[in-house]
């Protein structure tokens, strides 16, 4: 697995104009290839009028499904280049879709290929980015006198605890990177007395 990502913050829409053609940049997040899909599926029912609806995707954080579309535009000018942007800017689990009102000058294949990529790269720019990481879940369990201050604790040194379930004793999820595991496990015998249990589990992303 990759150690982190970069995706889109949200979805949104961004606007540019090139010799009177107007270029809609419409970004989303994907966490799967069908969900790209459907978001495509979307935009093109809602611009149905429009000259083209060029797009692109990349599923997985390693980049493994890249798919792209020109829409009618000449071969390479359109799809492929909003792809390469994305990929430029190390975007996963992303889908981008360009939809072109023609504004009657025809721009020529440079000209379509810096308008579609430029089309992402600045729609990529106004709706902003996030880093996701990977990161191990682990779950403590302590006994019930010792589950608040190990929550502030926890808390004050920065770890998020993901949920908290309540039984004979009380169980904390939370996410370590790898690399700070054998610290935490210190650091939890020591705050607990050693009376904490530690147990890893898969692996996961979240925000960095």
């Amino acid at each position: 697995m990759q150690d982190e990502y970069r995706t889109v913050a949200r979805a949104g829409v961004h606007e540019t104009e090139v010799n009177r053609s107007r270029f809609r940049c419409a970004l989303a997040p994907a966490a799967t290839e069908r969900e790209a899909q459907d978001f495509i599926a979307a935009v093109r029912k809602e611009h149905a009028d429009a000259t083209h609806n060029c797009w692109a995707y990349v599923v997985g954080a390693d980049a493994s499904v890249q798919k792209a579309s020109d829409d009618g535009e000449p071969g390479g000018t359109a799809g492929l280049p909003m792809l390469q942007m994305l990929l430029r800017r190390d975007m996963r689990y992303v889908v981008a879709v360009v939809t072109r009102y023609y504004g009657g000058i025809k721009l020529g294949a440079g000209g379509l290929i810096r308008a579609y990529g430029g089309a992402v790269g600045e729609a990529l720019d106004a709706l902003g980015t996030r880093t996701r990481r990977r990161f191990r879940l682990a779950t403590v369990t302590v006994d019930h006198q010792r589950a608040g201050k190990l929550r502030h604790d926890l808390r004050a040194t920065g770890r998020e605890i993901r949920e908290v379930r309540y039984g004979e004793a009380v169980t904390l999820e939370i996410g370590l990177p790898d690399a700070d595991v054998p610290a935490f496990r210190a650091w939890l015998a020591d705050a607990t007395a050693g009376t904490a249990g530690l147990v890893l589990g898969g692996e996961a992303y979240g925000d960095a």
